[in-house]
């Protein structure tokens, strides 16, 4: 069954609403929806992870992308969320995964927080937020980079691939829109 990308966003408005009412003490800019089994397999192959990648995952909620990409791919990884209750939760996943000494999880802003070194960024958030985000990744992350995105664009930054994801899984309502964007080189002289 497919949805409307207005029915995604009214599901994510609503959700977010909730999230930010079910949690008065902490500001979320996006609501914790878990990305499916098949989604985080599409999005590393989408990403093209290899051993020798570094990849961040930006809002990792429980982890699944970051492990996936250690136990799948023999990346290191490391995931930043603000909810103290997923880093918790993605700790506790990674040490039954085996995957510990390939990952790093840390409780803050991914607006504050330093990806600098990063070779590949994924993304489960929204567009307004991937928008905000943008001009960071495009500032602090090397040529080369490759970032991809669950369900939601970047606006006028057009992806270089796309590839839509059916879930096989048990309540998976919807199929995934997956997008791709390598950093450019500076045009700036750096």
């Amino acid at each position: 069954m497919r949805f409307s990308k207005t029915f995604l966003c009214l599901f994510w408005a609503g959700a977010l609403v909730w999230a930010q009412s079910a949690q008065p003490s902490r500001s979320l800019d996006v609501p914790y929806v878990p990305t499916t089994n098949d989604a985080v397999n599409a999005m590393l192959k989408l990403a093209d992870v290899k051993n020798t990648d570094l990849v961040y995952d930006l809002g990792c909620g429980d982890g699944r992308i970051v492990i996936a990409a250690a136990k799948n791919f023999g990346a290191h990884a490391v995931g930043i969320d603000l909810n103290p209750d997923r880093i918790k939760e993605a700790k506790e996943n990674a040490k039954k995964a085996g995957v510990e000494d390939l990952v790093r999880f840390e409780e803050g802003d991914l607006f504050k927080a330093d990806f600098h070194e990063a070779t590949v960024v994924t993304l489960f958030l929204l567009s307004s937020v991937n928008m905000k985000l943008r001009p960071r990744l495009l500032a602090e992350l090397k040529p080369g980079t490759r970032v991809v995105s669950n369900t939601f664009d970047m606006g006028d930054w057009k992806p270089e691939k796309e590839i839509t994801v059916d879930n096989s899984e048990e309540n998976a309502f919807l199929s995934h829109r997956l997008y791709r964007w390598t950093i450019p080189k500076q045009t700036n002289g750096k």
